[in-house]
């Protein structure tokens, strides 16, 4: 059994969102694999779809539902206009009483076990059941969870967005889940780097969104993101290109062969939450609530044209 201590480490209020009106459509998928982890799996999948469409797992943080992350955040939308598969993880209260997802639990953060091997299970479902290249993305704890899944499985995952996150490996145990979310640690890349397991490559290509009023999770939490993932791409922990999106600064990190591979977006003002755009504009995306912040950015539309989905 989990332990409950879980639930009072991980601050009650990471997150909580609302439903908007395609939440009648996300179904919940069962039978998707031995589930070790004991989440739930719930899908939207636009009509008329293609097969061979990307598949995008988009996971809520503490206190959130799946539909909740998946509508507010503008997810459920996007997939309507592009036509993609969400997948949407969902924490149990029998794991987590606050709904975190457990990321920093070796238990459950090692590949092959626990919640990082179901929501892995979910992505082959999904991919058995006729969908394409898959991505992650999380808010909070689940923006922790994306980085698990990103080390733990770079061979599953073409890309990924963590928003308000924290690097893989900074956190093995309640203690250090608090010393990671606030102050944050400060390593090396090459220490960061240390953390994840090994793999041939490629490795993922890497979104990181934080605000600079974040005081749940630490901005510096993003600089330890790019510090891990441009070194796992052996690349220079310096921008190779700087400027800005919707207002804020963004910096992009690119390999040799020229491809941004980790960019960094920084919403100057924003507190802890997802950043997005209400409206019906090309551009926009999302509903605003608590922990989903109106910012006249839509966080998800721009992650998914950094990985090709509207084309």
């Amino acid at each position: 059994m989990r332990s409950v201590s879980i639930v009072l480490a991980l601050l009650a209020g990471l997150l909580t969102g609302t439903t908007p009106a395609h939440a009648a459509a996300i179904s919940q998928v069962t039978g998707f694999g031995t589930n070790p982890g004991a989440l739930k799996m719930y899908r939207y999948q636009p009509d008329d779809l293609p097969a061979g469409r990307p598949v995008v797992v988009a996971m809520h943080g503490c206190t959130q539902t799946a539909a909740a992350y998946g509508t507010g955040t503008g997810w459920v939308h996007l997939a309507d206009r592009w036509k993609f598969t969400v997948v949407l993880p969902e924490q149990q209260q029998a794991n987590n009483l606050n709904r975190c997802f457990n990321w920093f639990q070796p238990t459950d953060t090692t590949r092959g076990r626990g919640e990082a091997e179901s929501i892995a299970q979910m992505v082959r479902r999904a991919k058995a059941d006729g969908a394409g290249t898959a991505y992650a993305s999380g808010l909070s704890g689940g923006g922790a969870m994306t980085a698990v899944v990103l080390a733990a499985y770079p061979d599953l995952f073409a890309g990924g967005g963590i928003v308000a996150g924290l690097p893989f490996g900074c956190a093995t145990s309640v203690v250090d889940a608090f010393s990671c979310m606030t102050p944050g640690k400060d390593l090396t890349p090459a220490q960061w780097a240390a953390k994840v397991p090994a793999h041939p490559g490629p490795w993922p290509a890497v979104n990181v969104w934080h605000g600079t009023a974040d005081h749940t999770v630490a901005p510096l939490n993003q600089q330890e993101i790019v510090d891990q993932w441009t070194a796992l791409h052996g690349i220079p922990a310096t921008p190779s290109f700087t400027d800005a999106v919707g207002g804020f600064p963004h910096a992009g990190y690119r390999n040799a062969a020229g491809r941004t591979v980790v960019e960094t977006h920084t919403i100057t003002g924003m507190g802890h939450g997802q950043p997005v755009d209400p409206g019906t504009g090309a551009g926009q995306c999302g509903t605003a609530g608590a922990y989903i912040l109106d910012m006249n950015v839509c966080a998800a539309y721009r992650m998914g044209l950094s990985w090709g989905l509207g084309t």
